[in-house]
């Protein structure tokens, strides 16, 4: 059994010692999203950001002719907080609402898309670091064995990547499911340990709690722009943030045992 089943995953909880520690490393930082009705001053070029005080930032992006997507982000570290996600999705539309009702811009257009959409998600925002992939015949992979968080950038690239080796450990050791896990783990784990340098604080930073920290963040980065301080990074950073990690080449299919060979006439 492979367990793909998110960084809530049932699966990784069935397989966990009974002492095994909170998988969930905890941000502080919480998201919503879905989607309204597009309308016209709705840019389709570039993400627009907005940054309210308490520690709530509203993301709208435009990616189809008919849809805007609605991010609300929540700096909090209230157990509530933590909680809600589990609640009945009436219940997590209103935690939301309360949270940002007063918060500004087109808040009062999204709230209301929120209250008719059909696409509605909740989360906290959490890394899965956990040492345990797999237990007998069964394995985790991408969320459900190391979310990296939305804000690595690298979610889909990670379980990609992951189920790539996975597939090829197991291709590669047929028969021995065990001898495959133990080498999908030790080859991806260097991976997932660089893709999940983030760090929560510098996060957080980014979410002030105040007008005054809002103007003070805003007018920084204003300067960073203004410097080409972004430029400068990009051109000295590595292209790939696998810290140099390469990917392993598995070139050779071996088929099931006992498979069936069909040869067209």
């Amino acid at each position: 059994m492979v367990g793909a089943d998110g960084q809530g995953s049932r699966i990784r909880k069935g397989i966990l010692p009974p002492d095994a520690a909170d998988p969930h490393l905890r941000m502080g930082i919480h998201m919503a999203y879905w989607f309204i009705p597009r309308t016209p001053a709705d840019d389709g070029n570039i993400r627009n950001t907005y940054l309210a005080p308490g520690g709530r930032m509203i993301m709208r992006r435009s990616h189809n002719p008919t849809e805007t997507q609605v991010y609300f982000v929540l700096r909090e570290g209230s157990e509530e907080a933590s909680a809600i996600h589990r609640a009945p999705l009436d219940q997590q539309k209103q935690f939301w609402i309360e949270r940002f009702r007063d918060a500004g811009w087109q808040t009062d257009r999204f709230i209301q898309g929120m209250m008719t959409t059909p696409n509605f998600y909740s989360q906290e925002v959490v890394q899965v670091r956990t040492d345990t992939w797999y237990k007998g015949r069964v394995v985790l992979v991408g969320d459900a064995a190391h979310c990296a968080s939305p804000f690595s950038g690298m979610g889909v690239s990670g379980s990609l990547v992951g189920a790539y080796v996975l597939a090829g450990e197991i291709n590669r050791n047929m028969g021995d499911l065990a001898r495959a896990f133990a080498f999908y783990d030790k080859t991806l784990r260097p991976f997932v340990n660089e893709i999940q340098k983030v760090n929560p604080s510098l996060l957080r930073l980014g979410m002030p709690k105040t007008r005054f920290g809002i103007s003070i963040f805003l007018s920084v980065t204003a300067l960073v722009a203004l410097l080409r301080i972004p430029d400068v990074v990009a051109r000295f950073s590595p292209e790939d943030r696998d810290g140099g990690w390469r990917l392993p080449e598995y070139t050779q299919l071996n088929p099931p045992k006992n498979a069936r060979r069909h040869h067209l006439r």
